[in-house]
C-alpha cells in the first residue's frame, strides 16, 4: 500500500501489530509519529581507522572480515563472545558479554563494520561491545537506500527506546521511510518564509536530524522541526483568541469610581503596585463587550483573592451575579471565609456550594434568593450540578484551573444569559516560567503579581539530609514549645507503595510521628478522608488544639493558618520547585518567624543542587525557571504538569525560537486571520494539535 503521513505505523514494512503495540508506549501511532520520533543524542562513530592504528580509549569504526567467533566462560562465570577480525593492517579481538545469539548471525568470512570503544580486556587490546553492520560497497560514512552505513562510521542516532524496540530498529525503519518506500513529504512553509527565517526544507530537515553529517547540521534540522511545533502552538493560541473575540459577547461591567474608592478605603491594607496594575487590567477587561479571558498568576499570599473579590463586587454592582469555583472543598471554604469578610459588609450575599450543600436547598431554590438580590456563589465542582441553575452570571472565577478537566471548565463557560458569555478570570499560585507563559497563554491575557504584600516574613529554608533527621525532629519540638507555633509535615503518598518503598506514606508516617512527638497533639489530613473528617482535622489545627498536622499535598492550596510556623516536607526531591514553593507559602502568614525544612534521603548531586536553590531563591517564577532548565516542563507541578502542552522537540526555554514563531504567526494573520494566502500551511496547522490551553 502507498504510505502517507497518517498511515498507521503497523502498515510500515517490518512493523506489524506487535511492534505497533510497542510503539504506542512511546506515543508513536502513525508514519508521521515515526518520522518525528527524532534522536535525543548521537554516538560519534565517524573516526574510521585501520586496525593497526587503533589506540586504547578511542571510539572508532573499523571495516574488517571475521576470522573466527566463539563463546567461552571467564573464571568468574561470565559468558563471553569473542570474535577475531582482521584487515590489511592487523587483527584485533572483539568482545561482547552474554550475547550468545551473535554466533548464529556473525559467521567466519563475513565483511562487517564495527563501531565502538578500544579498551583493554585482561592483557589484550580489544574492541569492546561494538555495534556492527553488514554494508555493501558504499564508502563508510555514506547512508541511503542502497546499502550505505546506518549504524557505523558516522554520527549514529540514538532514540528513546522501549522493550523490544532498539535504536538500531528505529534507524532501519526511518531510513526506509525517508529513502525507499515512505510518503511524500510536502513542506507547508513556503520558500519565501523559509528563506526569511533561515530554515531548511522539511524533507531535508527530517533526513538531516536522523542522519546528520555534523552536530551543527543536526541542530539546524532540529531547530526547523522545533519551529514547526511552536508554530502550531502559537497558531492555535491565535485561533482560540480570534474565535473568542469574534464570536462571544459579554455584558459590560462597570463600577462607579466612588464605589471602588470606598471599597479600597475599607480594606485593612493597601494594594501593592502589582495588585493595582492587575486590578486596572481586570476592570478594563470587564468594561468591554467582549468577555474577559484573563489569568492572574501570583505566589501564595500575593493577594489574588482580594482582586477576585473586587471583580465580583463590580459584577454584582452592575446587576449580575458572580461565581468562584475551586478544585477542593478546603480551598472553597477558605475562599468563602475571605470573600464573606470582604463582601458581606457591603450587603452582598455570599453562598457556599459544595457536595455537602443539601440537595433540597438546590431543588427548592433557597440557594438562589430573589433575582434582584446581589449574590456571589463560591463552591467546588458542585456548582456544575444540574440542580444549580443560576441565571445572569456576569463573571466566572476559577482557581487553579489546571486541576479541572476541559469539560468542567466548558460547563461554566457555557452558562450564558440572553446569549451573553460570562467574563472569565482564572487564578493560579503555580509559578509559571515567563517563556512558558509566553507560549502557553498566547490566547489568554496574563496578569502577574510579582511582589508580596507588606509584612510577610521571608521563610528560612533548609535542606535536611537523612543523617540530620533526628536532630530536626528535636528542633521542631523545641521550636513549637518556645514559640507556641504549629507545624505541617507533608508526605507525598497516602499509603505505602510497592514500587516506591523508599517514599514515606502519610498513613504510616502519622503513627511513627505520634510516637516521636509524644506529648503533642498530632493530626492527620489526606484526600481520601471524608469531608467531615477533613473539616474536623482542620478545625482542630486552626484552633490550635493540634500542634502538628501530618498531611499530603492536599494542603498545597486553600489553608490559611496564621499560627503555622514550620513546614516540613518528606521526600522533597520528588516534588517540583514550584510545588515546594507553594507548600512553603502555607507558613509565614502571621507575625512569627517561620521555617521550611526539606527532608530528603537522596544522594543525587543534581537533585540536591535543585533543592538548595530554595534556600536562597524566594521568587516563584524564578524557581519555575530553574526547574524548567533542570527537569523540563513535565515536572513543574511535581508530577506531570496538568494542561502543559507536551512538546516533543521544541523546548520552553528556547526563547529565541518561541519569539520567532510568535512573530511569524502575528505577521501572517495581521491582515489575513484565515491564512487564505497559505492554504497548505493553514491545513497543516489545523490538522496538528500540541495541547494548547483553551477555553472551549
Amino acid at each position: 500500500m502507498d504510505l502517507t503521513l497518517d498511515t498507521p505505523a503497523r502498515y510500515v514494512p517490518h512493523v506489524g501489530p506487535v511492534m505497533a503495540e510497542r510503539l504506542q508506549k512511546l506515543g508513536v501511532n502513525t508514519v508521521r509519529d515515526l518520522l518525528w520520533h527524532i534522536p535525543f543524542r548521537y554516538d560519534d562513530f565517524s573516526l574510521v581507522s585501520p586496525i593497526g592504528q587503533v589506540q586504547p580509549g578511542e571510539t572508532v569504526t573499523v571495516a574488517a572480515h571475521v576470522v573466527s567467533i566463539r563463546t567461552y566462560f571467564t573464571k568468574t562465570g561470565k559468558r563471553v563472545q569473542e570474535a577475531e577480525i582482521a584487515d590489511d593492517t592487523g587483527t584485533i579481538s572483539v568482545i561482547w558479554f552474554n550475547q550468545q545469539y551473535l554466533l548464529r548471525i556473525i559467521r567466519e568470512g563475513m565483511n562487517l563494520r564495527f563501531s565502538g570503544k578500544i579498551d583493554r580486556f585482561g592483557r589484550k587490546v580489544v574492541l569492546f561491545s561494538p555495534v556492527w553492520e553488514e554494508v555493501a560497497s558504499r564508502p563508510v560514512g555514506d547512508t541511503g537506500s542502497d546499502g550505505g552505513s546506518l549504524h557505523t562510521g558516522r554520527l549514529v542516532p540514538v532514540y528513546a527506546e522501549t522493550e523490544g524496540l532498539t535504536s538500531k530498529w528505529f534507524r532501519g525503519r526511518v531510513d526506509f521511510l525517508l529513502h525507499r518506500g515512505g510518503p511524500d513529504i510536502s513542506d507547508p512553509l513556503p520558500a519565501e518564509i523559509r528563506d526569511k527565517e533561515r530554515l531548511p526544507a522539511l524533507k531535508e530537515a527530517l533526513e538531516t536530524v536522523h542522519f546528520p553529517n555534523s552536530p551543527d547540521a543536526a541542530e539546524r534540522a532540529r531547530h526547523r522541526l522545533a519551529f514547526d511545533e511552536l508554530l502550531v502552538l502559537q497558531y492555535h493560541s491565535f485561533r482560540d483568541r480570534y474565535l473568542w473575540e469574534s464570536t462571544k459577547k459579554a455584558f459590560s461591567v462597570a463600577i462607579p469610581a466612588s464605589l471602588l474608592a470606598a471599597f479600597l478605603k475599607d480594606l485593612p491594607f493597601t494594594l501593592t503596585g502589582d495588585q493595582t496594575r492587575a486590578l486596572s487590567e481586570i476592570l478594563s477587561d470587564l468594561s468591554r463587550s467582549v468577555p474577559m479571558n484573563r489569568i492572574l498568576v501570583g505566589d501564595v499570599g500575593s493577594g489574588k483573592t482580594v482582586l477576585a473579590a473586587i471583580a465580583m463586587y463590580a459584577a454584582v454592582k452592575s446587576g449580575h451575579r458572580a461565581v468562584l469555583m475551586a478544585p477542593t472543598q478546603i480551598l472553597a471554604e477558605q475562599h468563602f471565609r475571605t470573600i464573606s469578610m470582604l463582601l458581606s459588609p457591603k450587603n452582598i450575599r455570599v453562598v457556599l456550594v459544595t457536595s455537602d450543600t443539601k440537595k433540597t436547598d438546590r431543588e427548592e431554590g433557597t440557594l438562589f434568593g430573589p433575582a434582584e438580590e446581589e449574590t456571589v456563589y463560591v463552591g467546588t465542582h458542585a456548582l456544575l450540578a444540574k440542580s444549580f441553575r443560576v441565571k445572569n452570571i456576569g463573571l466566572t472565577v476559577i482557581d487553579e484551573q489546571h486541576r479541572f478537566g476541559v469539560e468542567q471548565r466548558s460547563a461554566l463557560l457555557g452558562s450564558k444569559t440572553r446569549g451573553k458569555t460570562p467574563h472569565f478570570l482564572t487564578m493560579t499560585a503555580t509559578p509559571i516560567p515567563r517563556t512558558v507563559a509566553r507560549t502557553m497563554f498566547g490566547n489568554i491575557d496574563l496578569s502577574v503579581l510579582n511582589s508580596m504584600p507588606g509584612g510577610r516574613k521571608r521563610i528560612k529554608t533548609w535542606v535536611v539530609p537523612k543523617e540530620k533527621r533526628d536532630a530536626a525532629y528535636d528542633w521542631i519540638r523545641k521550636e513549637i514549645s518556645a514559640s507556641r507555633g504549629q507545624a505541617f509535615i507533608i508526605c507525598p503518598l497516602i499509603e505505602e507503595s510497592e514500587s516506591l518503598t523508599s517514599v514515606r506514606a502519610v498513613t504510616t508516617e502519622f503513627k511513627r510521628l505520634e510516637a516521636i512527638f509524644r506529648g503533642l497533639d498530632v493530626g492527620l489530613l489526606h484526600g481520601r478522608m471524608k469531608p467531615a473528617q477533613k473539616s474536623k482535622a482542620l478545625d482542630r489545627f486552626r484552633a490550635g488544639m493540634s500542634q502538628i498536622l501530618v498531611a499530603t499535598p492536599v494542603v498545597e492550596v486553600g489553608i490559611d493558618i496564621p499560627n503555622a510556623t514550620i513546614m516540613m516536607i518528606e521526600a522533597s526531591d520528588r516534588f517540583g520547585l514550584g510545588q515546594l514553593h507553594q507548600l512553603r507559602g502555607r507558613v509565614g502568614r502571621g507575625d512569627k518567624a517561620s521555617y521550611c525544612l526539606l527532608f530528603t534521603d537522596t544522594e543525587d548531586e543534581s537533585a540536591l543542587i535543585r533543592l538548595k536553590s530554595l534556600e536562597t531563591v524566594y521568587s516563584g517564577p524564578e524557581l519555575a525557571e530553574i526547574d524548567l532548565k533542570l527537569r523540563g516542563p513535565g515536572d513543574l507541578f511535581g508530577t506531570r504538569q496538568h494542561g502543559l502542552p507536551p512538546l516533543s522537540i521544541a523546548r520552553f526555554d528556547d526563547t529565541a525560537t518561541i519569539e520567532a514563531a510568535g512573530r511569524l504567526i502575528r505577521r501572517l494573520t495581521a491582515n489575513d486571520p484565515e491564512l487564505s494566502r497559505f492554504p497548505l500551511l493553514r491545513q497543516s496547522l489545523e490538522e496538528r494539535t500540541i495541547g494548547t490551553i483553551t477555553n472551549d
